[in-house]
């Protein structure tokens, strides 16, 4: 099947892009000291090289104490992190690749040690990292407002940088989707009860980053039925409560629907072969990405006793172009494959598919 519509240029709500291939973010941990050194310049480059049109930082924390829950992440919002991420978004540039900075809280499953935040606990709706397990801070609402203040900020950080927009990280888990998950959030004030109230929390953290950067910044919004902590949760089980969930977060300033499963070519729901992307995109008219082992022959389950990636072996992409063809989302995220294959958009462009290598833990060891 031809590949083609993958390299065709697209114009979005706020973005314009060379094509319609992007990398999803993948946390590697190598800033040291949450400041992007050139190293991570040079590996976003080789895959602004290698053909993607659209770069996704890996997640990158706000300016937030306890923000982060890992170490020699990137951070964004801080005084000392302009420079990094101007750098990148010009060079990026230099190839023709946009960069949307993606910010990230990871909430509950922060451990206390890891800097900056030092003992701090994970704070989280709740104080929950997981189904009842009470480990952290409940966010009271000066806390919740100073969050959304730094969400706000970062965003600012990034226009100023250069960056083509940001995305918020409303996935997997962390902070916010600990807001959205019934588990997690058991508040009484207007944060918690049903969906719609738990999506105030998101609702509050868009609107805050469209004030800050304009109207003319795209906003991508990344988010999952799945957690880490439950890979089986779900926060919809009909399309009609998926449209009741992501209509509001369309309404807040969202341009981009980033929807994120583990394998892309699931249907969501029964009756219909829609994925997540393709029913967020029918019920919002937002554009939407698709995700989730593209490429690959086996998704991403984590080893046991390890955050590390399964090794997968090169896919064929015909299911894929099938579902572009069909206009069922707009953008494709490709995630360990590109890892593996830093040209992987251009080998793919030019039929160069037995130079494909599949993805391996050893790469994982360096940029």
């Amino acid at each position: 099947m031809s590949h083609e519509l993958l390299f065709r240029a697209i114009d979005l709500p706020n973005l314009s892009l060379r094509n319609r291939l992007v990398m999803a973010p993948m946390t590697r941990s190598k800033a040291a000291g949450g400041v992007l050194k050139q190293s991570n310049i040079d590996y976003y480059s080789r895959r602004a090289e290698g053909g993607i049109g659209l770069i996704i930082s890996e997640g990158a924390c706000i300016n937030h104490d306890a923000a982060s829950g890992y170490p020699d992440v990137p951070f964004i919002g801080r005084d000392d992190t302009l420079e990094g991420w101007k750098q990148l978004a010009a060079t990026l540039k230099t190839f023709d690749t946009a960069l949307m900075p993606q910010l990230w809280h990871v909430g509950g499953v922060r451990k206390p040690g890891v800097e900056p935040g030092g003992k701090l606990p994970g704070y989280s709706p709740s104080g929950l990292a997981a189904p009842h397990k009470m480990v952290g801070k409940a966010m009271d609402l000066e806390d919740i407002e100073q969050t959304i203040q730094a969400y706000a900020d970062a965003a600012l950080q990034a226009r100023q940088a250069g960056c083509a927009g940001v995305e918020i990280h409303g996935a997997h888990g962390y902070l916010i989707d600990q807001f959205f998950w019934s588990e997690t959030n058991l508040r009484k004030d207007r944060y918690g009860g049903d969906l719609q109230s738990r999506s105030t929390f998101a609702i509050e953290v868009i609107a805050a980053i469209r004030r800050a950067v304009g109207a003319d910044f795209a906003i991508s919004f990344r988010f999952s039925q799945w957690k880490q902590q439950d890979y089986s949760a779900r926060l919809c089980q009909t399309p009609e409560e998926l449209g009741r969930f992501v209509r509001p977060l369309a309404e807040a300033g969202v341009d981009i629907f980033h929807c994120s499963t583990r394998r892309f070519w699931e249907p969501e729901f029964e009756g219909s072969p829609l994925n997540l992307a393709g029913w967020v995109k029918q019920l919002t008219g937002k554009p939407t990405i698709t995700v989730g082992s593209v490429g690959l022959n086996a998704d991403f389950l984590p080893r046991s006793g390890g955050e590390a990636f399964r090794e997968a072996g090169a896919a064929d992409l015909d299911e894929l172009m099938s579902r572009l063809h069909r206009d069922e989302f707009d953008l494709v995220g490709v995630g360990r494959a590109l890892i593996a294959n830093p040209d992987w958009a251009n080998k793919v462009r030019d039929g160069r598919f037995s130079e494909l290598e599949g993805f391996s833990q050893t790469m994982l060891g360096s940029l």
